[in-house]
């Protein structure tokens, strides 16, 4: 009996405490899930993306601003073109906000958006290689090169389509070889925006150039040509366009790589310069004479030049025909002597 009453006794004196440990208790957790809530409601916070680049044809809700929820997949407006980009600026974006209920506004009128729209870009030469495929069914020459009026044209498809381009409406010229042409990409779609073209196309000439550096006097050999494609109307008359022109040909001075080269770039090689000493050949069925010389010209193989023997002091002329020699005829025997 005396057991049981001190329990109560015990029991009634030890609830306020329990009491306001429990009410403490509560208190943090009431605390912990203001701050649950808190840290839910900053990290739902909606914010403006900086620049978005989209792949279908239009821009979503969730594209322009973060913890859209389950509205993020509503579409909003249509996607700029393949290689163009839009701009939404503040007045817009507040205005979408608000209609769908999204807790955003502006700081300032310099809040906007860029949005592009992911694409492949044709590049010139793709086209230009496309319009000379059409431009040789009406009569064009396949070997021709395409001059595009507009240099800085570029056509632009969506990524997940297949880059191809479309020639269509050709109109040649074959005198002038002017042509005007509409282009579309992707080929063979309805829907794709027609571009009219217009440009030129220009004969072609191959020409030999040096592949290094070439010295003066230094001679020029097989190995030190390759060849390139010239627009023929771009080439000066006196343009050398054989190889065996400049094969075995000396440099009259320093020749740089890859340009084309004139008749008066080059000369034949000096074997026997002006003012040096030659050695003098006379030959005859029973035998050979030589002798010392001065030369009064240049001369390169094949040439005849004035010599000055100096055993004699008398000028004879000989023919080059070799380096820093020269030959006489029987009949200059007596010159030469």
């Amino acid at each position: 009996m005396k057991t049981l009453i001190f329990a109560l006794m015990a029991a009634v004196l030890l609830l306020p405490t329990a009491v306001k440990a429990a009410g403490k208790s509560s208190a943090r957790s009431a605390r912990a899930a203001e701050a649950d809530i808190a840290m839910a409601g900053q990290k739902a916070k909606v914010l403006l993306r900086e620049s978005i680049i989209v792949k279908s044809k239009t821009v979503r809700l969730g594209d322009i601003f973060t913890h859209a929820g389950v509205k993020a997949d509503i579409p909003i407006a249509y996607a700029p073109e393949p290689g163009k980009r839009a701009v939404f600026d503040a007045r817009w974006l507040y205005r979408v906000a608000r209609t769908y209920g999204l807790d955003w506004r502006p700081l300032g009128v310099q809040d906007q958006i860029v949005v592009e729209r992911e694409s492949q870009v044709i590049a010139r030469g793709e086209i230009e290689d496309n319009i000379l495929a059409a431009l040789v069914e009406f009569g064009a020459d396949k070997s021709m090169v395409v001059n595009l009026s507009n240099r800085m044209l570029r056509l632009y498809v969506p990524a997940n389509t297949l880059a191809t381009v479309g020639v269509e409406d050709v109109s040649y010229e074959p005198k002038t070889g002017r042509f005007t042409a509409i282009v579309m990409a992707p080929a063979n779609d309805p829907r794709a925006p027609r571009h009219r073209i217009t440009g030129r196309l220009h004969k072609m000439t191959d020409v030999p150039v040096l592949t290094r550096r070439v010295f003066g006097k230094e001679v020029i050999s097989k190995r030190d040509i390759k060849w390139i494609r010239v627009r023929s109307d771009r080439i000066r008359r006196d343009v050398i366009v054989n190889a065996d022109d400049l094969i075995g040909m000396a440099a009259k001075r320093g020749l740089r790589p890859g340009r084309p080269l004139r008749t008066s770039f080059v000369q034949r090689p000096i074997l026997v310069a002006k003012g040096s000493l030659v050695t003098i050949y006379l030959k005859t069925p029973q035998m050979t004479l030589t002798t010392r010389g001065k030369a009064l010209d240049n001369g390169s193989d094949g040439d005849t030049v004035r010599i000055n023997n100096t055993r004699s002091n008398k000028i004879i002329e000989a023919e080059v025909t070799g380096m820093g020699k020269v030959s006489v005829l029987s009949t200059g025997m007596t010159m030469i002597n």
